[in-house]
């Protein structure tokens, strides 16, 4: 899953969340949350983000259990760190992650600053707001006064999301799996567009969307891919497949 943007996102989202991981509990070998859980996420030395304490629970409880919890930092959380790690116990990335998921040879990133064109300007952005130096003088503000700065910030960021629906960031998978045939499977998130799909040449791209529109998720096995949305029973609603053997025969031909 992707994007919630907990903290913007209404209660009853946020539920839906926590609601959604208490299901994973007992029925996912591993847990993926690609980017944007947090509308803000930022941790002072002794203080953090009021709010997500249904959330938070619901991951230390995968993390207790023994079920591995993969967070991938996005634009909105890139300054997580010790609170979910340490005290939540998830692993964290803040760039790419590769390896098997559910069977697959999968690249998963987030997804912001990929675009070459278009994201040129984010990606000094991002560069000076990850640096030491910008971490070291937004802590020394007040909390309260730094989260009203951030949350209006976050907000814009919102508004001037990925105008293109999703399209940048579908050629953006294309060209990984035709530069690195090994890999089966690309996920992203960040562009709020919902995007299960073959990609001509080989390979599939995932996109679950924003949590914060429609809870919607991907499920991946090893003799297929799910496109599912969440709606509180015992399994989400299915809205689309990709079966292995159908992509095995479509590549072999």
């Amino acid at each position: 899953m992707s994007d919630a943007h907990l903290g913007a996102a209404s209660s009853d989202r946020e539920r839906e969340v926590a609601a959604f991981l208490s299901f994973a509990l007992t029925n996912a070998a591993s847990v993926v949350i690609n980017g944007d859980l947090f509308d803000f996420w930022f941790e002072w030395r002794t203080v953090m983000p009021r709010g997500h304490v249904r959330v938070l629970g619901a991951l230390a409880a995968l993390a207790d259990s023994g079920i591995p919890v993969m967070v991938i930092a996005g634009n909105h959380d890139a300054w997580a760190g010790d609170v979910l790690t340490r005290d939540v116990g998830v692993t964290l990335f803040h760039d790419a992650w590769d390896g098997s998921l559910g069977g697959w040879c999968a690249h998963v990133a987030h997804g912001d600053g990929l675009r070459v064109r278009e994201d040129r300007r984010y990606r000094a952005f991002k560069r000076m707001m990850r640096h030491p130096l910008a971490i070291g003088a937004f802590r020394a503000l007040h909390p309260d006064f730094a989260t009203r700065i951030a949350s209006g910030t976050s907000a814009e960021s919102r508004k001037h999301g990925a105008f293109d629906a999703g399209s940048g960031l579908r050629a953006v998978a294309a060209d990984y799996l035709a530069a690195h045939r090994e890999t089966e499977l690309v996920v992203f998130g960040h562009s709020h567009a919902t995007i299960l799909e073959r990609v001509p040449g080989g390979g599939i791209y995932g996109n679950p969307g924003a949590w914060l529109d429609r809870p919607a998720y991907l499920v991946m096995r090893p003799e297929r891919i799910e496109l599912r949305e969440w709606s509180g029973s015992s399994e989400g609603d299915l809205l689309h497949s990709i079966d292995r053997g159908a992509e095995k025969a479509l590549s072999d031909a």
